[in-house]
């Protein structure tokens, strides 16, 4: 009875060695099993330090190398408003020069060093601008004046002692006129320094008429001048309103227009005899083409 659990005993104790052995031989051989993965499979999510490389490369066409623009020198030319180049070429002549005699010494009841302007209601589009060009200058306008009116006001100022010597007149707009108007303009500023007419722009079948009036009567009145505002407008329609006469405050056609006025009123100006455009806000000073003389 005792001999057969000595028996298993001695049989459990041969076998645990071997038993021993093979658990030892599984832990190894998994572990072994373990590292191998982790060295060959590769990684699931790329080290945010250095990128993960791509199986295949990819060749890139070199970008064009890029000339260089060739270096210009800019030359900075003075703030001037100029106007719109033309899109075809314009033929060019030297401009023949007009020398304006000096201001006449004026008659009695004139006042020496003084300008009036008498105007309709295109005379108060450019009023603000003229009043810039020649300081101290005097503007009597009204809307719808016609040049009897107009003879009136400068008639009054005269008699009262208030009329300058150089007269700016801007009337026709609204209204035939005649040789023997212009002539009852002049017996009223007689013995005037210098009288400026201004021609007109107005959609009317008695604007050729009148201006061939004033050109005329330039021609036959020593000290008179015309400021050819119809030939300037005609280069610049943009510069009046779409009634062809009228011209926003401030704009550039009343501010050429002022220009043109200062130009052939002043004492002793070399003119152009061309039909220059004087540029907008620019002070004449002898220095510009005024664009008409007498």
């Amino acid at each position: 009875m005792l001999k057969r659990p000595v028996a298993r005993i001695a049989v459990a104790s041969a076998l645990l060695p071997l038993v021993l052995l093979a658990a030892c031989r599984s832990t190894a051989t998994n572990a072994l099993a373990s590292r191998r993965s982790e060295v060959t499979a590769p990684d699931t999510a790329p080290d945010r330090t250095t990128p993960p490389r791509s199986a295949t490369t990819s060749t890139r066409a070199p970008s064009p190398v890029q000339t260089p623009s060739p270096v210009t020198t800019t030359t900075t030319a003075p703030n001037v408003a100029m106007p719109p180049a033309p899109t075809t070429p314009l033929a060019t002549s030297p401009a023949t020069p007009i020398t304006l005699p000096p201001l006449a010494t004026p008659s009695g009841g004139l006042v020496a060093g003084h300008v009036t302007a008498v105007g309709d209601s295109v005379m108060l589009d450019y009023q603000a601008a003229l009043a810039a060009d020649i300081p101290g200058i005097d503007v009597e306008a009204a809307v719808s004046r016609q040049w009897q009116a107009g003879e009136q006001v400068l008639q009054q100022l005269r008699s009262e002692g208030r009329l300058g010597a150089v007269v700016i007149v801007a009337l026709g707009t609204n209204g035939p006129i005649t040789s023997a108007d212009f002539d009852a303009m002049m017996a009223i500023l007689a013995g005037a320094s210098r009288v400026v007419f201004v021609n007109i722009v107005v959609d009317r079948t008695w604007q050729d008429p009148n201006n061939q009036v004033l050109v005329a009567g330039v021609a036959h009145y020593p000290d008179t001048v015309m400021a050819d505002w119809a030939s300037l407008e005609s280069q610049h329609p943009d510069w009046v309103y779409s009634d062809g006469t009228h011209l926003p405050i401030g704009g550039a056609g009343a501010q050429a227009l002022a220009a043109l006025i200062a130009c052939v009123g002043g004492p002793s100006f070399t003119l152009s005899a061309s039909t220059g455009v004087p540029d907008a806000g620019r002070r004449c000073g002898g220095r510009d083409d005024a664009g008409m003389g007498r």
